[in-house]
Order: C-alpha cells, then sequence, then structure tokens
C-alpha cells in the first residue's frame, strides 16, 4: 500500500513549525520535520511529533447536533418546514439529536434571525478564530459584523496577548514580533522574562540554548521561579509576583542614570524622550535600591542594574510571554520592555528586537483578520468598537447578550471566573459552536458542528513571528471547514457569502489586509510551504520591521510611561507583613505534553498519559506547612477539586505552581474579574490563595 509524504504546518502553538506527515490509507502514520525546515530546523517538540491521535479519535465530533431540549422551547415558533423536519431528527444521545447539516444550518440561520429582530443587533456576539485558518476568521468576523450587524466580535487574544499588541502598538505603531527566530543567532544578548519558553515554545528555546550553550549571546532569564532554560543563563533572576513593570523601569533608571542610552536613535527616531527619562529618574519605585527593602529578593538590587548595562551594550533580543501580559500592568509592562529597545536602538536591525512569544497556532493571524472588537481587518478603525470578553461575560448575566457564535474557544474552561462564566452561558438563548470535540463550551451548546481540524484541510496560519504558512489537507474528511458553515448559515440569512473555496476566501482576505497580505497568493506560498513568508508582503517578504522608521503615523517612536504600582506580595514584604501559615500566591502554566486546555492533546494517549492530572509545585521550604498528599486551592471567587501537590527547589517560599489543562483540577475558578486595566486581559499569572488538606 502506497504511503504519501505531506507537508504542512502543525496544528499547536505559535511557534508554526513546518511539519511532514506520513500518510497510508487516509491515516497518519508519523508526523516529523524536515532537515531543511526554516522554522523547526529539523527538529519537532514532542506535541508535533505524537499528538496527532485526535484526528482519528472516536469522540471526534462528526456530525451535527442540535439539543433535545433547545427543540422543545423553539418548536412552537419554528417555520412550518423545519418543524415538519424536526420529526424526522435521530436521537444522537440523551442530550442531543443528530442533524443533517442542511437542517442544521436553517435552524441556526432561523434562530440567529429570531434573536436579532426580537432583542435587536448588539444581542449577537461571536468568540474564537486563533485555533482555525486566517480564511476562517476572517470569515467569522465579517459574518458577526454584516450577516448579524453586530460589532461584538473577539478571540482568545483577550486571555492572552491583548497586552502585547496595546502595548507595542502604543509605542512602535505594530504589535507584533520584530525579526525572525534565527536572529537568535545573530544576538549579542538575549532576555526571556515571563516565559517558559522550554515548555511552551520548545522550537525557539532551542535556538536560544544553542546560542547560550556556543556562547554566540549572553542569556538572562527572569521569573517568578526557577524554569529549565534558566540553567543554561548567565544571569537567572528570580523576582517578586507582580513586580514586572518595577523590574522593567529600574533597567531603564541604570540606562538613563549611567547615559547608556543611544542619543543619535532617540533623535532621529523617537519622541517624549525628556518627559520619559525625567519620569523614570524620579520614580522611587524605578531605583533598583529599592529592592534591598524586600526579604528574600535583596540580590536584585545588584543583578537589574547589570542586565540592564549589558542590554544598553550588546545586540539584543528580548522575548516574553503570558508572564507578562496576564498581570493588571501587562500593557504598560510591554510598553516599558519597547522603551528599552528604543533607549538603546535594539530594534529594526538583524539580532536586535521585540519577540512576544504568542501561544495559540493562529492567534496572529486572527488579529490581524479584524477578531478584535475594536480592530477591523488590517487593524482599522471599525465603523463600531464592540466588547470585550468579560464584559460581554456581564452582558449576558444582564440579559443584553442572547446568543453566542463560539468558533474553537473553550470559555467554559480557559477563560478566569468560571462561575460566572457558566452562569452567564446559562442565560443564552441559543449557543452555537464549531468544534472538533465535545469540550466544556461545547456541551453548553444547541446547535454543535463538527468541522475540519487543521491537519483536514486548506489554509494560511500565521505565526508568533509574523509568518505565513499555507496548510495543506494531510488526510481527507468530509466534515465542512469553518468558513463553510459560516457561508451556508449566511445565505439563508442575507445571501451575500459567495465563496467557493478557500482560495476564493483568501483572495478578499488580502485585499482586506492589504498592507500585510497583498502579495501572498496561494501559489506564492504554496512554493514557499517549507520557510514561509514574514508579512508585509508585497513582491517579497519582511523579515525585519522598523528598519528606517516605526510603523506609527509619523514614523517614530513614542515614550509611554506608566509607574509601578504597589501592591499584593511587593507590598507584605516591604511592609514585612505577617502571612498566615496556609496563604499562598499562585501562578499558573503550561507543561509541554500538553496545549491550553488539552482540547487535542488529551486525545492522544502518548501524550496525556505522560501528564494526566494537573499538579501543584510548592516550595521544599514549605513542605512542614502541608498535612496531606492533595490539597484544595479557594480565593473569593471559586475553588480547586483536590489536586495533588510536589515539592521542589525551584519554587520560591510562599509561592506556588501549577497547569490549568484538565478541565476537573478547575483551576481557573480560582480567577475573578481582576484584569489588565487597559485591555482586560485576566491576572492569570499571579492569585493568593489559601491552601486546605483534601
Amino acid at each position: 500500500m502506497l504511503t504519501s509524504d505531506i507537508s504542512s504546518v502543525c496544528t499547536y502553538c505559535g511557534v508554526g513549525c513546518d511539519i511532514t506527515a506520513q500518510v497510508q490509507n487516509n491515516q497518519i502514520l508519523k508526523i516529523y520535520a524536515q532537515n531543511d525546515g526554516y522554522v523547526s530546523q529539523g527538529k519537532l517538540c514532542i506535541k508535533g511529533k505524537l499528538g496527532f491521535d485526535f484526528v482519528d479519535s472516536d469522540k471526534r465530533v462528526r456530525n451535527c447536533r442540535v439539543k433535545k431540549s433547545f427543540i422543545d422551547n423553539n418548536f412552537l415558533e419554528l417555520p412550518r418546514e423545519l418543524k415538519a423536519r424536526v420529526r424526522t431528527l435521530k436521537e444522537f444521545d440523551e442530550t442531543y439529536y443528530e442533524a443533517p447539516y442542511e437542517f442544521t444550518t436553517s435552524l441556526a440561520a432561523w434562530k440567529l434571525t429570531e434573536i436579532k429582530q426580537r432583542y435587536g443587533r448588539h444581542s449577537f456576539c461571536g468568540m474564537g478564530g486563533a485555533r482555525t485558518s486566517c480564511e476562517s476568521a476572517y470569515m467569522f468576523q465579517k459574518f458577526v459584523r454584516t450577516a448579524m450587524d453586530s460589532p461584538h466580535i473577539d478571540n482568545c487574544a483577550r486571555v492572552c496577548h491583548s497586552p502585547s499588541l496595546k502595548g507595542m502598538r502604543t509605542t512602535i505603531g505594530e504589535g507584533a514580533a520584530t525579526n525572525p527566530y534565527d536572529d537568535v543567532y545573530e544576538a549579542e544578548n538575549i532576555i526571556i522574562m515571563g516565559s517558559n519558553t522550554t515548555e511552551a515554545h520548545p522550537i525557539v528555546a532551542n535556538r536560544i540554548i544553542k546560542a547560550a550553550r556556543d556562547k554566540t549571546a549572553e542569556l538572562t532569564v527572569i521569573d517568578v521561579r526557577e524554569i529549565q532554560i534558566g540553567k543554561f543563563a548567565t544571569n537567572s533572576l528570580v523576582i517578586p509576583y507582580e513586580a514586572n513593570l518595577m523590574v522593567l523601569n529600574m533597567m531603564a533608571y541604570v540606562i538613563l542614570n549611567e547615559k547608556l542610552y543611544n542619543n543619535e536613535f532617540l533623535d532621529t527616531r523617537c519622541k517624549g524622550f525628556e518627559e520619559y527619562k525625567n519620569s523614570i529618574l524620579n520614580d522611587e519605585f524605578a531605583n533598583p535600591e529599592y529592592m534591598k527593602n524586600l526579604k528574600g529578593y535583596e540580590q536584585l538590587a545588584e543583578q537589574i542594574p547589570a542586565i540592564a548595562r549589558t542590554y544598553a551594550k550588546k545586540k539584543s533580543m528580548f522575548f516574553w510571554g503570558l508572564g507578562i501580559t496576564e498581570h493588571l500592568d501587562g500593557s504598560y509592562a510591554v510598553m516599558a520592555i519597547t522603551h528599552l529597545a528604543m533607549l538603546t536602538g535594539n530594534i529594526g536591525k538583524s539580532g536586535a528586537g521585540l519577540m512576544p512569544l504568542r501561544g495559540q497556532n493562529n492567534v496572529q493571524g486572527a488579529c490581524d483578520v479584524g477578531c478584535l472588537p475594536y480592530y477591523d481587518p488590517d487593524y482599522k478603525e471599525p465603523k463600531e468598537v464592540g466588547l470585550m470578553t468579560p464584559d460581554l461575560i456581564n452582558e449576558m448575566i444582564e440579559g443584553k447578550v442572547k446568543a453566542l457564535y463560539v468558533m474553537g474557544e473553550d470559555i467554559a474552561h480557559i477563560h478566569p471566573n468560571q462561575s460566572k462564566v457558566h452562569k452567564a452561558l446559562d442565560n443564552l438563548e441559543v449557543i452555537i459552536s464549531n468544534e472538533l470535540f465535545m469540550n466544556e463550551v461545547s456541551k453548553y451548546a444547541d446547535i454543535v458542528f463538527g468541522v475540519k481540524s487543521a491537519y483536514e484541510k486548506t489554509g494560511v496560519y500565521v505565526n508568533a513571528m509574523r509568518r505565513l504558512h499555507l496548510s495543506q489537507p494531510l488526510v481527507e474528511s468530509d466534515l465542512p471547514d469553518d468558513w463553510e458553515v459560516l457561508r451556508d448559515i449566511e445565505n439563508k440569512i442575507n445571501g451575500e457569502f459567495i465563496y467557493e473555496t478557500s482560495e476564493n476566501v483568501w483572495d478578499e482576505v488580502r485585499d482586506a489586509v492589504s498592507s500585510r497580505f497583498s502579495g501572498a497568493t496561494y501559489h506564492k506560498l504554496s512554493k514557499n510551504r517549507n520557510r514561509g513568508m514574514q508579512w508585509p508582503i508585497g513582491k517579497t517578504d519582511t523579515p525585519i520591521l522598523h528598519i528606517n522608521e516605526f510603523r506609527t503615523e509619523d514614523g517614530k517612536g513614542q515614550f509611554t510611561y506608566h509607574q509601578y504600582n504597589l501592591r499584593e506580595q511587593v507590598e507584605k514584604l516591604l511592609n514585612k507583613k505577617e502571612t498566615p501559615k496556609n496563604e499562598f500566591y499562585l501562578t499558573t502554566g503550561r507543561t509541554i505534553v500538553h496545549y491550553n486546555n488539552a482540547a487535542q492533546t488529551i486525545h492522544s494517549e502518548a501524550l496525556n498519559s505522560r501528564y494526566d492530572t494537573d499538579i501543584i509545585l510548592a516550595s521544599i521550604e514549605d513542605k512542614e506547612k502541608f498535612t496531606s498528599e492533595k490539597v484544595i486551592l479557594k480565593t473569593q471567587h471559586g475553588q480547586t477539586n483536590p489536586m495533588p501537590i510536589k515539592f521542589v527547589k525551584t519554587i520560591k517560599t510562599g509561592t506556588l505552581f501549577t497547569t490549568f489543562h484538565h478541565v476537573n483540577s478547575k483551576v481557573n475558578y480560582l480567577f475573578g474579574d481582576e484584569a489588565d486595566e487597559l485591555i482586560k486581559t485576566a491576572r492569570f499569572k499571579s492569585v493568593k490563595v489559601n491552601v486546605y488538606s483534601a
């Protein structure tokens, strides 16, 4: 039997590795990376290599499902032709009917139209798009804005890198990575802050580790705990919880106080420098000497000036992750990172730049094509700004939003304040979901469309360094793509979505996102399938941004200073407050074998068997505070289920770490509405918890 080798792009994180699958009899046998793969460099992480079992899982949603209770509640109002067809539906299980595709799209179109007519256009919202292709993400925002005439579209960037977009656009005009990953080999100095890179973005970590081992670049790692990549660092700084902005402003203080800044760059490329300089130098929280007041962190008073000097004097790249963005001041911390690059001229050239490590395989692309309430495609101003997800949750509870279309985003698992989210979902009249599996939000859905996975379709994905990859199917599937479902529902509402192929959709996307995608034809992307192409793409692509000017209106970088706000752990350390024995500060993150809510990886035995429950890590110094093998974490917002605990040397006393992959752990019930004050990204990286024996 013939075996085919088919090239495409990995479905997991924002690194966007090129992959090749060995396929036989329409089944994936193996996935590997070509030695000449530009992103993968011939290597894949364990998810990329082994995490394809989900494609053939017997738990895949391979049909359309309609909730029985939805039919019962709406039967009397159904149009006659739909009412007649309800009687022919087959039972799928105790909760759902299995329904024909044409009937289900008609039912969805009828209910959405009825909701809009009864409650108005603002009663509908859409969430998702970052896990599917650019074609489907574009179609999703277009469906929300045109078919339903609602401004309420958002995606999971709300819970991850929206602060990176906000912070970078405010200062340098563009919210995306400035350089290719391979510029690591051109850098003389690399800083990683708030990113457990070996676990979350391992193929990027490979490059950084090689540069550190080969001593071509000095490596600094800054986190609230010791992490694996810190073993390769010249400097590994463990900082207090919620101290990011303070540490970054301290670096700026040293550069300014010691006059290590690049005068020529500041004079020709930036504005607002003098005001910023005066603010930093007069900020009591920006002087590194302040760290001497914080017990257990006194050494930072010496370490921070050292890394600031190295950053200023060498060609430097700055990588960060959700440990920066998922805080009250995430957007301001990102601005502080860009300030460092502007101060020193470490931007706009090879080996020097700003690298937000985005999470989802297409969250960059979803934002580029307009799946945000405050941006149309290409980051243009919309005719009406919609609400962000936390506000939409409130509107659901208040009865103002009545209908939700969710596409590849499990808001009933990955979002904060889960008790509140579940209450909101219970209050909706209809939820429609495009999904691969019956995850938590799909269990709430009244109408579920089983759709193609990334390994079953053609589409464009944009990785964390702006690189466009054109996927192609590894296996054939008769399920619809996301964009096809949206087209078919819209055609029963307005009849204006006239597309036959994904390339038809992409050609419209290229026009709508012309300043970035105009030259990225399917033909050109297919010729560069392994390499990919970095936007903006015209005749050629653009590996490095901001070479001659910033992407602001006047081409200048704008300093936008914000002072650190004393709070939580830092305030307690400063005032030497006594801490109750069972009180800890918790941060959350990923482990390498799982991805986000584990929607796909949990269906791979090779992956899930390695980590089938979320584990709490605690300091070995705190071991005597625990009297059982399992504990429950509680906050004012909610509590976890009993979770196992492991004691390690890498966690600071008084702090904890856990993952959130498994829904049964209920980790995201711990978090409330506290969020970034500009962009409402949840404060997932710091919450005060009380620990109780299970």
